[in-house]
């Protein structure tokens, strides 16, 4: 454990970084450990990039069973749709990350950093269809929805875990795609997945003694109230057209470039 963990300013800073990890939570489903790794290695000072995404990993499941008790309220959770998506998800997660850790950690991040900019370029694209804010998993539905729930889950799960993070900004646009859920939705549901996701990585991580844990206590601590934010302005977004969707690329392309240039 790092001697720096003892200085209360160490810990302060990481207790911010949990209440922005919380908010963009809360605001757009994902991007957590997209903030969080970053800012770990270069604000707070964690040593490693693996450390920090074991951190992170640990930080943004807890900041997402958080976010998730205030999107059940408010009913934008596909539960049934989240569930099937997650149980892929989380096998895939394993996989990924039994793979990430023996990547070298500057290669991982360039690599992060590029799905990033991907992603968010896809999230601005036209689609062919209309949004289904009313769609649901039953048994009449399950022959269209499950052979794409499944495989999105799984392949969005084996990148989370591969990359090291919770996998909010793969896993609402992959929910979108399968099911055409609006994006206010799938921020709900993507939170089930986020913490299915993180749980498994930090776990992975924790075995092999990747997590700092008075960062990720801190980490947790912040995003409680990041989290009660972000989730009020997402419902103050989701209201107005697209601009929900414009905020998620924006983010999700903006930290992606930054992390590449930090990589290279």
């Amino acid at each position: 454990m790092e001697a720096f963990l003892a200085d209360p300013g160490m810990l302060a800073l990481a207790s911010g970084v949990g209440v922005l990890v919380g908010f963009v939570l809360g605001l757009v489903g994902g991007g957590g450990s997209i903030l969080a790794v970053p800012l770990l290695l270069y604000v707070v000072g964690v040593a490693s990039p693996h450390m920090a995404i074991g951190t992170a990993a640990v930080g943004v499941a807890a900041n997402a069973a958080s976010g998730l008790v205030a999107h059940a309220r408010a009913g934008t959770v596909k539960w049934r749709c989240a569930v099937v998506f997650s149980i892929a998800g989380i096998i895939g997660a394993y996989v990924g990350s039994s793979i990430g850790k023996a990547i070298d950690g500057d290669v991982l991040l360039a690599a992060f950093g590029g799905a990033m900019i991907a992603i968010g370029i896809w999230t601005l694209l036209p689609k062919s269809s209309e949004d289904q804010p009313d769609v649901r998993l039953t048994l009449q539905s399950a022959r269209d929805l499950l052979p794409r729930l499944i495989p999105f889950g799984f392949g969005a799960g084996s990148a989370a875990g591969f990359f090291g993070i919770g996998g909010g900004f793969l896993i609402a646009p992959g929910l979108m795609a399968a099911t055409h859920m609006p994006m206010r939705i799938a921020v709900g549901t993507s939170l089930v997945a986020v913490l299915a996701f993180g749980a498994t990585t930090a776990a992975n991580y924790a075995v092999s003694g990747l997590v700092n844990w008075p960062v990720a206590v801190a980490m947790i601590a912040g995003g409680v109230v990041g989290g009660l934010a972000g989730q009020r302005a997402s419902k103050a977004l989701g209201q107005s057209g697209n601009l929900l969707t414009l905020v998620f690329a924006a983010l999700v392309m903006g930290v992606g470039g930054f992390i590449i240039w930090q990589a290279l």
